[in-house]
């Protein structure tokens, strides 16, 4: 046989609803989401290598049930309508990867659509749609990571948040009355160096008094740690 026809024959048994298909796609979407999840995991997010399989493992044997109920058992009706449910039902698990700090910077985002696009491409999987969840993946991953790395760029690196730690709420307290007028938004904070007693506060600093607010918190002897946040 012709490197063509074989091509064609591996396909064509990969395409139909049967053990080395089953197993094919299985791999196939552990695979996916495991390049996935991991390089979300290499930026610390809570939803990472484990998470990701898991969620395109299941999208994809939730497009499996459906086509075997449907040309092994018989049943009539639409074989995609068990995946259907997954694009919705992924979004409960994407909210718990969102988080909003200081009422304004919402991080998490790219996860959350990570852990749908994943879901998405394991329910591709799971139908047979072998060469549309390649492409898919790759895009995906261009996505999360090299243009992750244009997207960091074209940002400033200085947002305004700064994070100041102090001995104890009252000093805190102190600190922030003195310089409100300089901040347009604060948040306490567990303190990020662990002692007891201790009280962090993060802060967004208007871009007119920036320069300021950072010249005054590295001379105050009652601030133990101070440092910008990038994000």
């Amino acid at each position: 046989m012709k490197p063509l026809e074989i091509l064609n024959q591996v396909m064509k048994t990969l395409t139909e609803l049967n053990l080395w298909s089953v197993a094919f796609r299985v791999l196939f979407a552990t695979v996916v989401g495991g390049c996935i999840g991991s390089e979300r995991g290499r930026h610390g997010r809570a939803a990472g290598l484990r998470t990701h399989i898991l969620v395109c493992l299941g999208s994809c044997m939730t497009t499996m049930i459906g086509l075997y109920v449907n040309t092994s058992l018989g049943f009539s009706g639409d074989p995609m309508r068990m995946g259907a449910q997954v694009i919705s039902g992924i979004g409960f698990l994407g909210v718990g990867t969102i988080l909003i700090r200081n009422h304004s910077q919402v991080t998490g985002l790219t996860t959350a659509a990570g852990l749908w696009a994943t879901a998405c491409i394991g329910l591709a999987v799971g139908a047979g749609f072998y060469w549309g969840s390649l492409v898919a993946f790759l895009a995906v991953m261009l996505t999360v990571s090299l243009l992750a790395r244009f997207e960091k760029l074209s940002r400033s690196k200085d947002h305004g948040a700064y994070y100041a730690e102090f001995p104890d709420l009252q000093q805190a307290k102190d600190f922030y009355g003195e310089m409100r007028d300089l901040i347009s938004d604060v948040d306490i904070l567990p303190a990020k160096s662990g002692i007891p007693g201790n009280v962090g506060l993060e802060f967004v600093v208007d871009p007119a008094h920036r320069k300021t607010f950072y010249g005054i918190v590295n001379e105050r002897k009652d601030v133990i740690i101070s440092l910008p946040i990038h994000q």
